[in-house]
């Protein structure tokens, strides 16, 4: 005959411990008017008892689900081929060792509704956000600061008011990268940007240009990408087409200069001797052929600020609103 295991209960851990059910039930629920001698008792029961609570039921009781959101905007083949975002996710997770948090991860699906990602937030489905590559039409901007729930965006929000973020100083990276070209003796300096619905591209647009203006020198050469290495191979080939005398290239992105370094090997170009090439991101730079000079962007430092600073709004600290700001720098390779 088998002897089915019972597992203890809420009443087992109160009796074992001494204490009254209610008073129980607080201590494992966050230790909210609890003396230090009956959380001792409580935790000790716990152990001896090998009590596990009921989520769902303590979810009701502390309306909290013990599971905050990363949010990333983009479709899932992206998770898998961006290095970028795959270490925001790697870094998210690892953030919340040591937690009894869970990582729920939310991507956009094609043809999604607008609005629905938000709409999913702020149902109580989770405790607490981190926001990763959006974009202007995502519609998470407004429903996080009007709502209630901890949010922080890795990346600056189109408008900043009344959110909290973290992120690198997008356009003096660009401008490291561009003048690095400039100093190279490069004066037909091009640029391949990322989408235009996203901070990131339009500062590291900002940069490109504003250096080469206080440099005299031409600011037409723009060919947009979408920060994959096709999209990269696209706007190389634009800017071959369209300025031939070429000799200098930023790419917003280390996964669009990978396609920039394909197209212009295709074409005959010595890189970096014909065209001098410049990157953004500093992840896998060290992959490519010639081995690429880029910017780094300390993402893990970054999504390491940005999830230890929403575990400080879940625990009910106070969270200064001014947001870090990583330095970005240039990592010498060979194509620049």
């Amino acid at each position: 005959m088998v002897t089915k295991h019972i597992a203890p209960t809420l009443d087992d851990v109160a009796r074992t411990a001494g204490v009254s059910r209610s008073t129980a039930s607080r201590a494992i629920n966050g230790g909210d008017r609890v003396s230090p001698e009956a959380q001792q008792a409580v935790d000790s029961a716990i152990v001896r008892l090998g009590y596990a609570p009921n989520r769902a039921a303590r979810s009701l009781v502390t309306r909290r689900t013990d599971s905050i959101a990363l949010v990333v905007p983009e479709p899932d083949a992206r998770i898998l081929t961006d290095p970028f975002l795959a270490g925001v996710v790697r870094g998210v997770s690892e953030g919340l060792g040591g937690t009894d948090l869970q990582l729920v991860l939310l991507l956009a699906r094609q043809g999604e509704r607008p609005g629905h990602l938000a709409r999913y937030l702020t149902s109580g489905h989770v405790d607490g956000v981190i926001v990763a590559s959006h974009h202007k039409d995502d519609n998470l901007e407004p429903e996080l600061r009007s709502g209630s729930l901890p949010a922080i965006f890795v990346g600056r929000p189109f408008d900043a008011a009344g959110l909290h973020y973290v992120d690198v100083d997008n356009r003096a990276g660009a401008r490291v990268a561009t003048q690095r070209l400039i100093d190279r003796g490069c004066r037909s300096i091009a640029t391949l940007t990322g989408p235009r619905d996203m901070t990131a591209t339009l500062d590291r647009f900002d940069g490109w240009r504003q250096t080469l203006t206080r440099a005299d020198l031409p600011t037409d050469a723009v060919a947009d990408g979408d920060f994959t290495v096709e999209g990269g191979a696209a706007a190389m080939e634009q800017i071959l087409a369209e300025h031939p005398d070429v000799d200098g290239v930023f790419a917003a992105s280390d996964l669009m200069a990978t396609g920039a370094l394909q197209v212009l090997q295709a074409h005959g170009k010595r890189v970096p001797e014909d065209v001098a090439v410049v990157g953004f991101d500093a992840l896998g730079a060290e992959r490519t052929t010639p081995r690429l000079t880029t910017v780094l962007q300390p993402v893990v430092e970054m999504v390491a600020a940005a999830t230890s600073s929403l575990l400080d709004m879940l625990a009910g600290e106070d969270v200064h609103p001014e947001p870090r700001i990583f330095i970005p720098r240039l990592v010498e390779g060979d194509s620049a």
